[in-house]
């Protein structure tokens, strides 16, 4: 079974991959498909391995070594729902603006429809669904996993958004209190962020 050793032994290194991945990986070493789908139901019962989704994978041993870097969480976040990026309360943490400790749900905006991966052994990954002109103002952070995210205004806009049903009978001079009460340190957002934040609310509101 050394075969089987060594598919599994590349498959650590990798940060994910899909079943293509394994099957051409499989074929290198000489492995058939059928082969290789039995292996894959091995790895999976043993837990070597860990669907993200349905044919996307990570292996236990990376996910071990890498759990306690939040970038890996987000770049797993990017790669389960393809497009989406970081925002709301899982944001609004990640940038120290808030007080209110949420459970562990790491959240997303996507202008797919609203969908939850609930991953065992890995978390929850929560996607919302936005207008697409509403897709906007978010970055690509680079390190050792790259992750889109979206800027601290964004992130607490988008909080809101999907807070009050798209501002839904909602005035501007009540958006102070609702941040007010969810605890939301909007003074320790810079300046310029404050400002984007309630320039994006206004633009909204007219519409």
């Amino acid at each position: 079974m050394k075969s089987k050793k060594n598919l599994l032994e590349q498959l650590n290194i990798l940060p994910h991959f899909s079943k293509s991945t394994i099957y051409q990986l499989g074929s290198q070493l000489g492995l058939k498909n059928s082969t290789v789908n039995t292996y894959i139901s091995r790895f999976l019962k043993r837990k070597d391995i860990l669907p993200l989704r349905r044919g996307l994978y990570i292996s236990a041993d990376f996910f071990a070594k890498n759990k306690s870097d939040i970038s890996y969480s987000f770049y797993l976040a990017n790669i389960i729902r393809t497009p989406s990026c970081v925002s709301s309360w899982t944001v609004l943490q990640y940038y120290n603006l808030t007080t209110e400790k949420i459970p562990w749900q790491l959240t997303s905006i996507t202008p797919k429809v609203t969908r939850k991966y609930e991953v065992r052994g890995v978390g929850t990954f929560s996607y919302q669904s936005i207008k697409k002109e509403l897709f906007s103002d978010y970055s690509l952070v680079k390190g050792k996993f790259d992750f889109f995210v979206a800027s601290p205004s964004k992130a607490l806009f988008d909080l809101l958004y999907f807070r009050t049903h798209q501002f839904r009978s909602i005035k501007f001079d009540d958006v102070e209190k609702i941040v007010e009460e969810l605890r939301i340190d909007i003074g320790e957002m810079s300046e310029e962020e404050r400002k984007k934040f309630y320039e994006k609310v206004k633009t909204y509101l007219h519409e």
